[in-house]
């Protein structure tokens, strides 16, 4: 591939990166980059990128630490005269953050994005967005890639019969992503209606849909504290389930999500590696699905002035 497309990372999720650049047959740009005993990061580029289209890899889960990394690794190239810069953003951290819902509050998405603009990025691209309307708050070309492809055969390969399966939603805002899934698997649909107490806390209200003697799918676009799926799951064998399978994008797995999942009635979990997932995360029946060639094949077609939605046409 021609050397004016550079690859750098930051260090959220080096491995992903790196399966990146492999895929193109690219080697990862040197960049450097330091954190000062006061917290204060210090980076540079040790290689010219005058002239070059550059993309930089870099999700923005906890700690905001890798947020501030992507924001001046951007603005380093931009001030070395990178023809183009584009944030490869695999998670969008603060995307369930997307609208004023209570009063003298921000709209911490908008945030994110008018930081990455502002920083003199060309282009952002990102995968499975919590809500699909953040893309409106950028003034710059945004591009929304989908995990579905390489979940997809992860899900086939487990050979459910549709007839006696169902895909469950845990709740109304994935119902159009659940729904999606089950309509490409030939599966039954099923919705949870719950209702949120508090930020990470939520009820199961109501069940919509039969799952008596039905393997179950729930999907969801991430999985943090874990507790909508573990209560999903659990109300789905409540309700008559042979066996629960979580699929999610995005495993952010904080707070008690490893040990509700251990004691839920989840037999298989299916993530993506979006995020970098520490070993003590890893769990059995945990089964982590490569997305490297969707942001690969992303980025070849931003580079060559292709279409990267017809990415998706299948």
């Amino acid at each position: 591939m021609n050397d004016q497309l550079k690859i750098f990372s930051g260090r959220s999720n080096p491995a992903l990166s790196k399966d990146i650049a492999n895929y193109l047959g690219k080697d990862l740009g040197k960049l450097t980059i330091k954190t000062f005993s006061d917290g204060e990061l210090w980076l540079q580029f040790e290689e010219n990128i005058r002239g070059c289209d550059v993309f930089i890899i870099q999700p923005t889960n906890s700690p905001a630490e890798n947020i501030m990394e992507l924001i001046l690794i951007i603005d380093a190239a931009v001030r070395a005269s990178a023809k183009t810069v584009t944030a490869v953003v695999p998670y969008f951290g603060y995307g369930r953050q997307d609208r004023k819902d209570n009063p003298r509050v921000p709209i911490s998405s908008r945030v994110m994005v008018d930081l990455i603009t502002a920083t003199g990025a060309d282009r952002i691209i990102t995968m499975d967005l919590h809500s699909t309307q953040i893309q409106g708050f950028a003034t710059i070309p945004f591009d929304h890639l989908y995990s579905r492809m390489v979940l997809l055969d992860a899900i086939k390969s487990l050979n459910f019969d549709q007839e006696n399966s169902a895909v469950l939603s845990p709740d109304v805002g994935s119902a159009r992503m659940s729904q999606s899934y089950a309509k490409k698997l030939g599966m039954h649909f099923a919705l949870i209606d719950k209702r949120r107490y508090a930020p990470n806390k939520a009820q199961v209200m109501h069940l919509i849909g039969d799952l008596k003697n039905k393997d179950v799918l729930i999907i969801d676009d991430m999985i943090d504290t874990a507790g909508t799926t573990v209560n999903a799951a659990n109300s789905a064998i409540e309700n008559g389930a042979k066996s629960v399978t979580a699929v999610a994008t995005h495993a952010i797995l904080s707070g008690p999500a490893i040990d509700r999942i251990k004691d839920s009635a989840i037999s298989k979990l299916i993530v993506t590696d979006t995020v970098s997932i520490s070993e003590n995360k890893k769990l059995d029946n945990m089964q982590i699905v490569t997305v490297s060639e969707v942001f690969a094949e992303a980025i070849k077609r931003v580079y060559d002035g292709k279409s990267v939605s017809a990415l998706f046409e299948f």
